[in-house]
């Protein structure tokens, strides 16, 4: 199986996204389970949610709906989403504010002032919540964005189904190449439902046999990117494709960071807390089924870079210990806000 990807040699950002690393954890993999993570922080603004961030706008572009200097793009996000849309958005010459819950990590905020990006803090929990009451960061990008439709596009990706196609149309694709048709099982945390949909989609359509693990995060949680669906509405774009899942798993805060840690002293790979989540629920199905052969393939939506202070805050690591691991971690990407 293939377990490197090759970039392509323009040093145009936007042709760096996608085309991500899928290696093997080998500390992890059993006699008869292969443990793959797709790396998929090596995209040029450090996460998965390049790629829908790439594909809303320019569906958007298509549609006539964004104008070059003179659209604002605004998103609820807690992270990832208005980090890969304030860069990719920047570069093709448009500017972004962003809604965010206070709780998101102060790097992720750094990272987001650095790009350009206008701020509106949120009283939310980590994520913006979907349902009526309880989505404040969502609520209030509407009420900005409303009222001045000929200036503000708001590309909801918890609606919007460019987030689902920029999956199927790429991550699955890549996955079904990067294993030679062999990953048996599908492993990704759960926010808009664009990853999963659109991913398991594509596997399933090229085998019926796959399988597709959404892994949620407890009630009140400390893991950005994943949401609770007892706290919070699936969103509609999950809605509309949720019977690509074929189990759920909920991702603890202790089994999740202690996961992270365990990854970068056994694989030398410092990852984000989410990724802590997939690798949890990938190794409790592999002891549910020791006899079993299959290829595990999870994805790791970003690294840890954007989470010093919160590991420092957890225990989960000291602030010497993160540098540490950050100077010596293997698969880091060089990123295009750097």
């Amino acid at each position: 199986m293939s377990t490197s990807a090759v970039f392509p040699s323009s040093n145009n950002i936007i042709e760096r996204i996608g085309n991500t690393p899928l290696i093997e954890l080998k500390s992890f993999s059993t006699p008869k389970t292969r443990i793959f993570a797709k790396l998929e922080w090596h995209n040029p603004f450090g996460s998965v949610k390049d790629r829908a961030a790439f594909w809303m706008i320019k569906n958007a572009e298509r549609q006539n709906i964004l104008k070059k200097d003179k659209s604002i793009i605004i998103e609820p996000t807690s992270g990832n989403t208005g980090i890969a849309l304030t860069g990719i958005a920047s570069h093709l010459g448009y500017k972004v504010e962003i809604v965010i819950p206070e709780k998101v990590s102060k790097e992720t905020k750094d990272i987001l002032r650095k790009l350009g990006a206008t701020l509106h803090e949120t009283s939310d929990d980590l994520c913006p919540r979907v349902g009526a009451g309880t989505d404040q960061s969502i609520a209030l990008a509407y009420a900005i964005s409303k009222p001045r439709p000929e200036i503000y596009y708001m590309p909801n990706q918890y609606e919007n189904d460019a987030n689902y196609y920029a999956h199927y149309e790429s991550t699955g694709p890549e996955i079904w190449k990067q294993t030679e048709g062999k990953v048996t099982h599908f492993f990704t945390g759960c926010g808009t439902g664009g990853t999963i949909t659109g991913t398991g989609k594509f596997l399933k359509e090229k085998n019926n046999e796959v399988k597709v693990v959404a892994i949620q995060a407890q009630k009140n949680h400390l893991l950005q990117g994943l949401r609770n669906f007892e706290e919070s509405a699936k969103p509609e774009l999950f809605l509309r494709r949720e019977d690509v899942v074929d189990e759920w798993y909920t991702a603890t805060n202790e089994k999740s960071f202690g996961m992270a840690k365990e990854i970068a002293l056994k694989e030398h790979i410092l990852v984000g807390p989410s990724s802590g989540s997939v690798l949890a629920s990938m190794m409790d199905l592999a002891e549910k089924n020791p006899d079993q052969e299959n290829v595990f393939v999870g994805i790791f939506a970003d690294d840890g870079r954007k989470f010093k202070s919160l590991y420092k805050e957890q225990g989960i690591f000291t602030e010497d210990e993160f540098d540490k691991y950050l100077k010596n971690s293997k698969f880091m990407s060089q990123l295009a806000y750097n």
